[in-house]
């Protein structure tokens, strides 16, 4: 039950992040998913609905290195991959949208490579 009660609070916080965060065309949102063995991104226009564009510890250009990486580091990899294509797509400005979890480890990680990667947010 403990599992059920953690997703729950964390379910709460992302509803109450999502209250004040909305993207716009001209800003989009950069949503983060945390799972216990990958972390996915997405930049979403809520305008519209649409995502724009995306990145994950699934893709081929991260899993190639993930071997040696540790999940932080993958994370990393994870921004700054999300950054080059968002960047080939003309989006500079983003909200960040941690997904209801801390700003810390993991998330605090791909918000960091995703701004050495040239996203301002």
């Amino acid at each position: 039950m403990k599992t059920l009660e953690t997703h729950l609070r964390r379910a709460r916080r992302h509803r109450r992040v999502r209250a004040k965060i909305k993207g716009t065309p001209e800003r989009p949102r950069l949503n983060v998913f945390r799972s216990a063995r990958h972390i996915f991104t997405q930049i979403i226009d809520d305008t519209k609905g649409h995502t724009l564009v995306s990145a994950s510890t699934l893709d081929a250009e991260i899993r190639a290195q993930a071997p040696q990486l540790k999940k932080t580091e993958e994370a990393r990899a994870v921004g700054r991959l999300l950054a080059q294509r968002a960047l080939s797509k003309g989006i500079k400005r983003v909200v960040f949208d941690r997904g209801g979890y801390k700003y810390h480890g993991r998330v605090a990680a791909l918000a960091s490579g995703a701004r050495e990667g040239g996203l301002e947010f």
